[in-house]
């Protein structure tokens, strides 16, 4: 970031990466992207040979995939800065971690641009899809804890009878086979308790996803959710709780599809050759800004293949159209005080 000139450049403690090209206006608009957080990337690049290469017009490695999306960040910031265009609004360039695992990095960056920040772009692909709602996503763990036992002490009570009980009493909730347009939906993917055949689990628990565009159907369907677990508990004599894995926010802003940010970056994606796909249900950095008022985008599209594996690679082609995405929109959306837009 300093070596391409971006100003008051910083590491947080999150840790995010921030640059910015100063305005005038005391007014932000902040561009962010992910920097790789999947323990799977990480083991991979410790036994990767080398670093990534260069193979035609893909960039091969482990971690590259995700990667593009900063590296066509700041490759339309430098763009800025050589055009020399002087923005009416501060462009904020940030790099923000743990996206995969709790938006720490980006409830962070929020907190420090919120009272002044117009706008939020998350950068996750070219703008062939644009996101502009927020859907919410909430992961639980229901945990339950019994007396353990070998089965020739007899086996109840037993954590395996309250975790199915439980999980029956939930996927019968209506939100488990909801289709409506709220995109409430309700699952269950993942059960674990005990190891052996002839020994009760002194503990078990099973993974609980809700999501829906409306927080207050997804406070409704937790409340659901714990008097049935406290139903149970008082049946089985098992010990049952709601433990919370991650939490994402979400929300909806109205008017988001007519405003000038969503306007400018469908105009944006016409102008590089594709009609943009567009979604009220984003999931990502963006829906913390947009759970907290603020109105913000995504802009999707593919990004390159074998996410997470050894073989992971990034499109070069894909890249520059993002890294051009981005700088068109802050040339439009940040103002130039000095010339006309390119």
């Amino acid at each position: 970031m300093r070596a391409i000139g971006l100003d008051s450049v910083r590491v947080t403690e999150s840790p995010n990466a921030i640059g910015v090209i100063p305005g005038r206006s005391g007014r932000a608009l902040v561009f962010v992207s992910t920097l790789d957080d999947l323990a799977t990337v990480a083991e991979n690049q410790r036994a990767a040979d080398g670093p990534p290469r260069v193979e035609g017009d893909r960039v091969v490695g482990p971690g590259t995939n995700t990667s593009l999306t900063t590296v066509a960040m700041l490759a339309a910031a430098e763009a800025y800065l050589e055009a020399g265009l002087t923005p009416e609004h501060d462009l904020v360039f940030a790099a923000v971690a743990e996206e995969e695992t709790g938006l720490r990095g980006m409830k962070a960056l929020y907190a420090d641009y919120r009272e002044r920040a117009d706008a939020f772009v998350d950068v996750l692909g070219d703008g062939h899809s644009i996101s502009y709602g927020a859907l919410g996503i909430h992961w639980w763990r229901v945990i339950a804890e019994g007396p353990p036992g070998h089965t020739l002490s007899g086996g109840l009570p037993n954590v395996n009878q309250a975790l199915a009980r439980s999980v029956d009493r939930i996927l019968s909730l209506p939100a488990a086979s909801s289709t409506d347009e709220t995109r409430t939906r309700l699952n269950i993917s993942m059960i674990q308790s005990g190891a052996v055949f002839n020994h009760k689990p002194e503990t078990g628990w099973f993974s609980l996803d809700i999501r829906s565009m409306e927080a207050d159907i997804i406070g409704g369907v937790e409340a659901a959710v714990a008097g049935i677990i406290a139903a149970v508990s008082e049946e089985t004599g098992i010990d049952l709780r709601l433990e919370p894995f991650q939490l994402t926010p979400g929300g909806r802003i109205p008017g988001a599809l007519e405003s000038p940010l969503v306007t400018t970056a469908q105009t944006v994606s016409r102008h590089l050759g594709y009609e943009p796909s567009m979604s009220e249900s984003g999931s990502a950095n963006l829906n913390v800004a947009i759970a907290g008022g603020t109105p913000a985008i995504g802009l999707g599209g593919s990004r390159g293949g074998d996410r997470g594996m050894p073989t992971e690679w990034a499109d070069v082609d894909g890249l520059m159209r993002t890294a051009h995405h981005v700088l068109l929109l802050a040339a439009t959306l940040g103002g130039d005080l000095d010339r006309e837009t390119p």
